[in-house]
């Protein structure tokens, strides 16, 4: 419980620097925060502690994979910013991070076994 509890503070305190950088001269370093591997950490710890070293370089490696989504969000967001409103922006760009996503996930599940 104590570790859950952890992980929620964790969380809650990289919103708390998203939103205060966001606020800051500096509000473009908002955009960096989220890729400071917090998540990927909590989560490589526990696939090497339940799955060991070689499910660990898998993780890595579909990890590295997954910048392909993200960019695809991105790309649509720097695109459609000054076309639509944020929520229509935001939006389509997370319907292609999806799709994106879900693509990644298949061809993976092809390809890797």
């Amino acid at each position: 419980m104590l570790a859950l509890f952890l992980k929620c503070t964790l969380g809650a305190a990289v919103v708390l620097l998203i939103s205060v950088l966001s606020k800051s001269k500096a509000f473009y370093i908002a955009g960096l925060v989220p890729l400071f591997p917090t998540f990927a950490l909590i989560a490589h710890v526990i696939v090497s502690q339940q799955q060991g070293a070689e499910a660990l370089r898998k993780t890595a490696l579909f990890g590295l994979w997954s910048l392909i989504p993200y960019a695809f969000y991105l790309l649509m967001v720097y695109v459609l910013a000054t076309k639509m409103s944020m929520w229509w922006c935001l939006g389509i760009a997370t319907l292609c991070w999806i799709v994106a996503a879900a693509s990644l996930i298949y061809g993976w599940q092809i390809f890797q076994q």
